[in-house]
């Protein structure tokens, strides 16, 4: 098949799938923007794309487009490699005209694929793929923000942001009209133009990227995604699916409309009676205790994490709950 046994179809898929990937980053910049302009909207999408069929579907399929782009490099680096043999090593000047970014797309590549495995070890391994497993952490997966909060109050992730960004922009910019060219549209009016729309294309969304994540980072270290009051009381009603399941639809409705303070500190008070010996030895034979004593840790978990170094007074909470059997 010419697309795998010639060097034309393999620069073929290359061109295509680095297509698909280039549309995908921009999607990815303007989900970004969202969280930046409307961060509960974020998390909304982020709910949108947990483990759901379609999120699932497109994640298996980018995950092939990024396989296949990655392995078809090394093929054509080593096919040009062995085709050149020797002869590279004579070439002590190279025509100006030959971008360094060409000559460097192996390496750039490898950068980029670097910060890649590190962007999704911070977001999808924390995100999508504990959906998958079951085995949720203290922060609820569709809770895009905090994981933001979580990233980003590290020192060192916009430092290596930054150099990812950099490879990505210079790797982009020859990738852009190179894929054109790789797919025939080589002509010597058009290359000239292609190059002038892939450097704006790519150092807008470069650009973006950039000026969120300090966005990202100034906001990680205030705090922001912690102590907004109206992303509080988005994690608050991420909890209710779980207070359904554990305790019935009017735990969950009472966890949803109750104010978050409230809410705070009545779950608290219940998961303190949850975990006292008497309780322990009350509902032993009760199989809803335990999975009802985890809902409630659960939450108070996420509160001690949202309310980590504050002091506050927890206020009673008129609303009623359901109690220990």
């Amino acid at each position: 098949m010419w697309l795998t046994c010639s060097s034309v179809g393999r620069k073929f898929i290359m061109a295509i799938t680095g297509a698909c990937l280039v549309l995908f980053l921009t999607f990815h910049c303007l989900m970004n923007a969202v969280c930046i302009i409307w961060p509960e909207a974020y998390n909304t999408i982020c709910e949108f794309l947990g483990a759901n069929w379609y999120a699932l579907i497109a994640s298996v399929g980018l995950a092939v487009l990024f396989i296949l782009h990655i392995c078809y490099a090394l093929w054509l680096t080593v096919q040009n490699r062995k085709a050149r043999g020797n002869v590279r090593y004579a070439i002590e000047h190279r025509p100006a005209s030959v971008e360094w970014s060409s000559k460097n797309m192996l390496v750039l590549g490898i950068v980029v694929l670097a910060f890649l495995v590190v962007h999704m070890i911070q977001f999808w391994s924390k995100m999508q793929l504990v959906e998958i497993l079951g085995s949720h952490g203290t922060l609820p997966p569709a809770a895009g923000t905090l994981f933001i909060q979580e990233a980003f109050s590290q020192v060192w992730t916009p430092i290596v942001y930054l150099i990812a960004f950099i490879a990505l922009w210079f790797h982009l910019q020859h990738g852009f009209w190179s894929m054109f060219q790789s797919v025939g549209w080589d002509n010597t009016a058009w290359i000239p133009r292609l190059k002038k729309i892939g450097n704006c294309w790519v150092s807008i969304v470069i650009a973006l990227f950039v000026a969120q994540a300090i966005v990202f980072t100034v906001k990680a270290h205030e705090g922001y995604y912690k102590t907004n009051p109206e992303l509080r009381a988005q994690y608050k009603a991420l909890l209710a699916p779980a207070f359904t399941e554990s305790f019935g639809p009017d735990a969950a409705q009472a966890v949803e409309l109750a104010p978050y303070d409230q809410i705070s500190g009545q779950i608290r008070q219940m998961a303190e009676n949850f975990n006292s010996e008497q309780a322990q030895v009350y509902n032993a034979n009760n199989p809803q205790f335990e999975p009802q004593k985890q809902t409630l840790n659960a939450a108070v978990a996420l509160f001690d994490y949202l309310e980590e170094g504050e002091t506050e007074t927890a206020e009673e909470n008129p609303l009623q709950m359901v109690q220990p059997q």
